[in-house]
């Protein structure tokens, strides 16, 4: 690995890569990896889960050593400046933040939520830290543009999923490189703060080399230059993005109908609890020191109702989901009915959640176990949160109809956390159908998934919930990403007046 400091650079490329093959077996690669940025290229690498794109980036970093193959670069560094200040990467574990099983806890539990500091403070903090004017002026603009002032106002356990996102993203952009590399930079975000991002990203890649990772061959934007597939750990030539567009065919994954029948068996398989009504919340507020999340909701989930949970990032949608899985200890102070039991009536955290399977942005971000993957699948049946009792030989054998509907048979054995990102999701995915319950619930399901595994999940929900026994709450910020099945829809605001 080289780079260039010489003012007298050449215009292009700025990043080469030649023949470049890793050394660590884990990171085996199809054939040897060439790749090319020139001044002036806006890349989105595209490709399937699994494909091997994050290879690629970890290869055009210098963060897997090769043993075969070069990179070079040709970026130019001022006095002090450490090469890779001005090759950074947001990577989509970055986005959602290092963040302690602490965090997690807290989110709910707000008693000590001054051992966090607000999102202003963090970030003015390093704005102020950074020693040219004008790269402060230029980070307090975007600050004000992607942060309003309640937001800046809160403690960071305080921020919602999407608001999570965008405090990382404000971080991590308070001191723009020459070239930024960034794993699905849309995920996460409402439609609006997408919008609004993506006209950023088109401004700051007038100076600025962009490279964007993307699963969704759809969610390329207008801006990009070139595009560069992966596909089974081979990275493809770089072609135009008009010429990539045109070609590229929708690559997507069908259930066959055995497949459907198989779905709909598995969906039977546990019978529904003798209620009608699944949740039932009966004018709920919830407020935390002065400031309120949700206002006055109430709302009901009868047996066979499939519902779409809507809201710009930071309405209250986690916050009204944690109510529901038992997580959240002020629906112990609210009048909820779940399965027929009024909430703090007796009934335990395993009556409830046996009843559901769960799948969230909190979940993953918590999920940092190197069991084997079908263990992880198998941890479903009991609702543990890792495993206290591995699954027998009859359990695995039902994990493994799951994980071949969602197409990670050959994963099976692996460990959960050397596995690719939109793998990890999809495995979560099977873990929250594993128990066949009566209420699915989905918060953003389709994080990071590539359009043929999206079509594939989607089509094993809608078909698990033509069981009239089975309902379904579903979260997404894309409204192409929800059932054709769902019929019912519950938005919140942030005026927080509901009903």
């Amino acid at each position: 690995m080289t780079s260039s400091t010489s003012s007298s650079r050449l215009a292009s490329p700025l990043i080469s890569v030649i023949k470049a093959v890793p050394r660590h077996p884990d990171f085996p690669v199809a054939a040897p990896v060439d790749f090319e940025m020139n001044e002036g290229e806006i890349i989105a690498i595209c490709g399937e889960n699994g494909a091997g794109k994050t290879l690629l980036v970890n290869i055009i970093t210098g963060a897997l050593p090769l043993r075969e193959g070069s990179v070079k670069y040709n970026i130019p560094l001022k006095d002090g400046e450490h090469f890779y200040d001005q090759l950074r990467v947001m990577a989509f574990h970055d986005a959602f933040g290092d963040l302690t099983p602490e965090y997690h806890q807290q989110r709910w539990n707000h008693g000590d939520e001054k051992t966090y500091p607000t999102v202003g403070e963090v970030l003015n903090a390093d704005i102020e830290g950074l020693k040219n004017l004008a790269d402060r002026n230029d980070a307090k603009s975007f600050l004000k543009w992607l942060c309003n002032t309640s937001e800046l106002e809160k403690p960071i356990n305080w921020l919602s999923s999407g608001e999570l996102r965008k405090f990382q993203i404000a971080k991590e952009m308070r001191h723009v490189p020459r070239v930024l590399i960034i794993d699905s930079p849309f995920i996460g975000l409402d439609a609006q703060t997408r919008e609004q991002f993506c006209e950023v990203l088109a401004t700051l890649a007038r100076t600025t080399g962009l490279i964007l990772v993307m699963a969704r061959d759809e969610d390329i934007p207008e801006f990009v230059t070139h595009v560069v597939r992966v596909d089974g750990r081979r990275v493809g030539s770089k072609v135009r993005r008009c010429d990539y567009i045109a070609d590229v065919a929708a690559n997507v994954s069908h259930l066959s109908e055995a497949e459907r029948n198989l779905v709909r068996d598995l969906a039977a398989r546990t019978p529904a609890p003798d209620v009608d009504s699944l949740l039932k919340f009966n004018d709920i507020t919830i407020s935390y020191f002065g400031r309120t999340i949700l206002s006055h909701v109430s709302w009901e989930v009868l047996r066979g109702e499939r519902w779409a949970l809507k809201g710009p990032n930071g309405s209250g949608k986690s916050t009204l989901l944690s109510l529901v899985c038992a997580d959240n200890p002020m629906a112990y102070a609210c009048d909820i009915t779940l399965f027929g039991h009024r909430r703090g009536t007796g009934e335990s955290i395993w009556d409830i959640k046996r009843h559901i399977g769960y799948v969230s942005p909190e979940l993953y971000r918590s999920y940092c176990k190197p069991e084997r993957v079908i263990d992880i699948v198998g941890s479903g049946l009991r609702d543990t949160n890792g495993l206290h009792r591995l699954p027998d030989d009859s359990e695995k054998a039902y994990c493994r109809q799951w994980l071949d509907l969602f197409e990670l048979t050959n994963l099976a054995d692996r460990s959960f956390l050397k596995i690719s990102e939109g793998e990890q999701r999809l495995v979560l995915l099977a873990r929250a159908f594993v128990k066949s319950p009566s209420l699915i619930i989905l918060d953003e399901p389709f994080h990071g998934l590539d359009s043929r595994r999206r079509q594939r999940a989607l089509e094993i929900i809608e078909t698990y919930v033509e069981n009239r026994d089975k309902s379904i709450i579903m979260v997404s910020h894309y409204d192409v990403d929800f059932p054709e099945i769902i019929d019912k829809n519950l938005t919140l605001s942030k005026q927080k007046d509901y009903d």
